[in-house]
C-alpha cells in the first residue's frame, strides 16, 4: 500500500499535514473529508529503500511504550494525542515512526488495532487481539495495563534465561579461541626447536604437533567449512522437522533442558491467562500462544489441545498426553476449568514457575562454571604438558 503525503485546513481554519497509507489519492481524499479536513494536496511519497537487521526497535522499548500508553489512556487523554507525545518523547526513531504511522492511522479512521496490525514485526497477534479486545469491551485502559504487566514479567523471563546463557557462552569461546591460538602459534614455536634437536617424541607430543600442524595447514578450509556448517545447521533448524527435533534434543539436555521446559511452562501460562482475563475466545488464545511458545514441542502440544477443545473435550488430556508439561501445571489447569477460574489458575503457575526458572538458573551456572574450569585446565593444561615433555626427557638423559 502506498504511502501519501498530504496538507489541508480543519473546520476551524487550522493547518494540518501528514503522511497516511491509502490504496489511492481517491481513497486518501475521502478518508481526510470524513475526518472534516479540506485537502489542498496529496503527493505520493517515494518508496524508501533501507538495508537492515530485525526492526532496530528492542522488546523493552515496545514494553515502555505500552506502559506509558496505558498509563495516558487511563488518565483520560485523547488517543490520538497520547500517540503523538509518545512518538515525540521516545529517543528510538524506528520506534517514532511507527508510533507516527499508528497515529496517521488512527487519524484516517482506523481502529487502533488495526493500526498496529500493519507492523506486525513490532506488534505481534497476542498484542494486536488484546488491544482489540479492549476496543470492543470499552476496556483499553485496563487491557493496556494488563498487557504492560505481561510483556514486563515476560521480558524478566527472557533475561534470566539468556543471562544464564551469556557466562558460559562467553567462557567457551574464550576458552576455545585460546586453545586454537595456542596450537597454531605456540605449538608452532616448539615444534621448530623440536625437529633440530633429532629425538624421539613422546606420543602425546607428536599428536598435539600433528594436531597443530593439520590446523595450521587447513586453517582457510576449516573455517570456510565450519561457516557452511552454521549455515546449513540454521537453514535447517528453521524447517518444521529441523525446528522440532532441535527443541526436543534442548529439553532432553541435563540441567538446561530442566531449564527450558520451566521457561516455556512460565511462558505458555502467562500469555494464556492474559489473552483469556482479556476476553479473548479460549482457542482464539491458544492458537496465540503456540505461536510464541518458543518451544516447537510446547506449541506441537497446544495445537493438540486446540483440536480437542474443537472436538468438546478439555486442555488437560492432550497436554498432559504431550509429556512436556509437569503433572502439577496439567492437574492445576483441570482444575481450573473445572472450577471456572482457568486465568487465575494460569497465573499461579505462571508465577511459581517464575520462581522455579530462578532456581533453574542458579543450578546451570553453579554446575557449568566447575565443568568449564576443568575443561580449560584438562585441553590447557594438557597441550603445555605435551610440549615440555620432550625437555624433560633430554634433562633426564643429562642427569
Amino acid at each position: 500500500m502506498p504511502m501519501f503525503e498530504y496538507k489541508g485546513k480543519t473546520m476551524a481554519g487550522a493547518a494540518v499535514q501528514g503522511t497516511m497509507k491509502a490504496n489511492t489519492r481517491a481513497d486518501l481524499e475521502r478518508v481526510l473529508r470524513q475526518n472534516r479536513i479540506l485537502v489542498s494536496s496529496i503527493s505520493k511519497r517515494a518508496p524508501e529503500i533501507e538495508f537492515k537487521f530485525g526492526t532496530g526497535i528492542k522488546r523493552v522499548e515496545v514494553s515502555r511504550f505500552t506502559r506509558q500508553f496505558a498509563t495516558m489512556i487511563g488518565a483520560g487523554l485523547p488517543m490520538v494525542q497520547c500517540l503523538e507525545i509518545l512518538g515525540s518523547q521516545t529517543e528510538n526513531k524506528e520506534l517514532a515512526k511507527v508510533v507516527g504511522s499508528i497515529r496517521d492511522g488512527v487519524q484516517g479512521g482506523a481502529t487502533l488495532s488495526d493500526a498496529m496490525r500493519r507492523h506486525p514485526k513490532i506488534f505481534d497477534d497476542l498484542y494486536t487481539n488484546m488491544v482489540e479486545a479492549g476496543e470492543v469491551g470499552g476496556a483499553l485502559d485496563s487491557i493496556l495495563v494488563r498487557l504492560a504487566v505481561y510483556r514486563e514479567k515476560s521480558d524478566q523471563l527472557i533475561r534470566k534465561v539468556k543471562g544464564a546463557m551469556v557466562y558460559p557462552s562467553v567462557v567457551m569461546i574464550v576458552a576455545g579461541l585460546v586453545t586454537f591460538g595456542m596450537l597454531t602459534f605456540i605449538v608452532p614455536v616448539f615444534a621448530k626447536m623440536f625437529s633440530g634437536l633429532g629425538a624421539e617424541l613422546p606420543e602425546p607430543t607428536k599428536v598435539v604437533l600433528a594436531i597443530s600442524h593439520f590446523l595450521s595447514s587447513n586453517i582457510l578450509y576449516l573455517l570456510v567449512g565450519m561457516i557452511g556448517l552454521l549455515a546449513a545447521f540454521v537453514y535447517w533448524r528453521r524447517t518444521p522437522q529441523g525446528g522440532l527435533t532441535v527443541d526436543k534434543a534442548m529439553l532432553k539436555i541435563p540441567v538446561l533442558g530442566n531449564l527450558v521446559r520451566k521457561s516455556s511452562v512460565a511462558r505458555f501460562t502467562r500469555t494464556l491467562a492474559t489473552l483469556l482475563a482479556s476476553g479473548v475466545s479460549i482457542i482464539e488464545a491458544l492458537e496465540i500462544t503456540a505461536k510464541t511458545a518458543g518451544n516447537k514441542v510446547v506449541a506441537r502440544a497446544i495445537n493438540k489441545s486446540v483440536l480437542a477443545i474443537a472436538e468438546g473435550d478439555t486442555i488437560t488430556g492432550p497436554l498432559k498426553a504431550s509429556g512436556v508439561f509437569p503433572p502439577m501445571v496439567t492437574q492445576m489447569i483441570g482444575v481450573g476449568e473445572k472450577t471456572g477460574g482457568l486465568d487465575d489458575m494460569l497465573n499461579k503457575i505462571a508465577d511459581f514457575y517464575d520462581e522455579e526458572v530462578d532456581e533453574a538458573v542458579s543450578a546451570l551456572t553453579s554446575i557449568i562454571e566447575p565443568v568449564i574450569i576443568v575443561f580449560m585446565g584438562v585441553v590447557i593444561g594438557g597441550i603445555m604438558i605435551a610440549m615440555y615433555l620432550p625437555m624433560f626427557d633430554i634433562i633426564g638423559k643429562f642427569n
